[in-house]
């Protein structure tokens, strides 16, 4: 039973994720860099403080008794993943809700899934076993499903006019697009390594009386920071560059409904891992194969958006077939991983 909440909680997380750029389509009159620093604040400082405090008791506490090294590691792959994050509002812009996320976040589960038992060597003992053997089919499949959104992408480009395409995404751009989603893949991978470096911090919450369902969210604190300043730097860098911190005293733009609509779309993306964490604490020995199920939910849900907004608008059926496909093989990718933790408990 606990493996089936720990599915319905991934689900929510990646509902979650899937969903939080939305608001920052309600934005007016801001620089890219000035939105998602301001969102940021509320999803790598605010949120992660917030919900911790309100989890964790004596969250400061445990995270004093840490261990120096054990917080170090996970600062430094959540400064890692920053680098993957911001680049991850790049790849929206340049490729969309669906493609940008199923290209971005496929690499992501790949990297992210089994990096940690290679790194562990575990992973001979997983591929030996039957329940570990669907977790590793289930990734293969994935990724499949993630080559034919790619494939629905290509087909995509080549059917419509640049007008067409810019029409409902104003800055398509296929191959930086591309480009970026590849790097941020890559490196996005890094917070699950964090995942695995924090675990002493999230063992160390239990001993402080927390549920074991919320332990994950004292080490999301230190992960979120080492986002935060990665993103925090470049962001301010760019706004100097630009000068667009111009955008913050701006009166001729709705300064506090923007504010509003960044703090949204702040706490959405929080509770992505707000809900991973808890879904993670219900996966066993499996737990690994967590972040394939999120990944795939976040894909998921993220491509019925692109479809609902009309991200795929003029393009013939062939490429609507195709996408449609893509979503559908990612989906049955998260329903062979649910079975493989199932066999495994």
């Amino acid at each position: 039973m606990a493996v089936f909440w720990g599915v319905v909680l991934h689900a929510i997380g990646g509902f979650a994720s899937g969903s939080f750029y939305l608001p920052y389509r309600n934005v007016k009159g801001w620089a890219w860099e000035s939105y998602w620093l301001i969102g940021g604040l509320f999803s790598w400082l605010l949120a992660p403080f917030l919900l911790g405090s309100l989890t964790v008791p004596d969250l400061m506490g445990v995270l004093k008794q840490a261990p120096t090294d054990t917080l170090l590691w996970t600062y430094f792959w959540g400064v890692l993943w920053g680098f993957g994050g911001l680049t991850f509002g790049l790849a929206m812009r340049y490729l969309g809700l669906s493609l940008g996320m199923a290209v971005t976040l496929g690499l992501c589960a790949v990297f992210g899934t089994l990096v940690p038992p290679i790194y562990m060597g575990t992973i001979g003992q997983l591929a030996s076993t039957v329940s570990g053997q669907f977790v590793l089919l289930g990734v293969a499949v994935c990724v499949l499903g993630i080559g034919i959104c790619g494939l629905a992408g290509m087909m995509k480009e080549k059917h419509l006019t640049d007008e067409e395409k810019k029409a409902v995404i104003t800055e398509f751009d296929i191959r930086k697009g591309l480009l970026v989603a590849i790097f941020s893949g890559v490196l996005s991978a890094c917070f699950a390594f964090g995942q695995t470096a924090g675990q002493p911090i999230a063992e160390l919450a239990v001993k402080h009386g927390t549920d074991p369902l919320f332990m994950n969210n004292a080490t999301l604190v230190i992960i979120l920071l080492g986002g935060l300043t990665t993103n925090a730097i470049w962001t301010i860098y760019l706004n100097i560059k630009n000068r667009t911190y111009t955008d913050y005293t701006n009166h001729s733009v709705p300064t506090w409904t923007n504010i509003f609509f960044c703090a949204l779309a702040g706490f959405t993306w929080y509770f992505q891992f707000f809900f991973y964490g808890m879904g993670d604490s219900q996966m066993g020995a499996y737990r690994f194969s967590g972040w394939t199920l999120h990944m795939a939910f976040i894909i998921a849900f993220s491509s019925f958006w692109g479809l609902y907004l009309n991200e795929w608008k003029g393009a013939n059926r062939p490429t609507i077939r195709t996408i449609s496909l893509g979503i559908a093989t990612v989906v049955l990718s998260t329903v062979i991983v649910g079975i493989g933790n199932y066999l495994a408990e």
